[in-house]
């Protein structure tokens, strides 16, 4: 089922129109009907009653978002709910890992305590806790130094930050926020492939698949890099998008 955005976002948010002084865009945009006037939806095409929401010269019409600029909006702001829910991951992980620097020898025993707890429980199940990968992992943290955890919560801290700012960016379409996010996610990538050599998990699996098509995605529908013509190709292409000069271009055909 093909999704029309236009009119999904003005359910959403309402219509948008305006009144150009040239007559021969404002015939296209405006007609009469017993009910009084009704004025022609900039973003998705239909006729609405009351005033226009402004008026005014044709270039000075607002450029209302629609069809393929919508549809990329919305995933745009699907990664930004995505980066903002990581970045708070991150934190929260970045903190953890601060309590534990000041406080390693108490959750080394608390560790260990629930560790012999648990022991027997998994070996009933024949998992050999002592041989586990993450188990592992986690005594191996109990050798860091004080120091050295720090660093790791600052460094935690400060890729946190990058994907909170990357989501606010993504969430208001500033074309700032979708380099960084390219240039960002693409120099994780290949620690992220290493991860996978190490151990593979569908979660690893499924990250690196989200941030592949993320950074196409952007490159490609953004133009970044001056990649498909680059910027000036992708204003032209919001331009061209809209209603108003759709409707000033066939009144200007009509005239000639």
């Amino acid at each position: 089922m093909k999704i029309d955005w236009n009119r999904r976002t003005c359910a959403r948010k309402g219509h948008v129109t305006y009144a150009p002084d040239d007559p021969r865009l404002r015939i296209r945009l405006h007609a009469r009907t017993e009910l009084g006037d009704i004025w022609r939806c900039l973003r998705c095409g239909d006729f609405t009653p009351g005033e226009p929401h402004g008026s005014g010269p044709a270039s000075e019409a607002p450029l209302v978002p629609r069809g393929k600029v919508l549809r990329d909006l919305f995933v745009l702001r699907f990664l930004a709910v995505e980066r903002a829910l990581r970045g708070v991951f991150i934190v929260l992980v970045a903190v953890a890992v601060w309590k534990f620097s000041n406080s390693q020898d108490a959750v080394r025993r608390l560790f260990d305590e629930y560790l012999d707890v648990f022991r027997p429980v998994f070996r009933h199940f024949h998992h050999d806790l002592d041989h586990s990968p993450v188990v592992g992992s986690i005594q191996k943290a109990f050798g860091y130094r004080h120091s050295t955890l720090l660093v790791v919560a600052g460094v935690l801290l400060a890729y946190a930050l990058i994907e909170l700012i990357e989501a606010v960016g993504l969430w208001y379409a500033k074309r700032w926020a979708e380099y960084l996010t390219v240039v960002a996610t693409a120099a994780f990538l290949p620690l992220e492939i290493y991860e996978l050599t190490e151990h593979i998990s569908w979660v690893k699996i499924a990250t690196l698949t989200l941030n592949i098509l993320a950074v196409l995605y952007i490159l490609l529908t953004k133009r970044l890099f001056g990649l498909r013509g680059g910027r000036r190709k992708f204003d032209e292409e919001r331009r061209s998008a809209s209603l108003l000069e759709v409707e000033e271009s066939a009144g200007v055909g009509h005239q000639a």
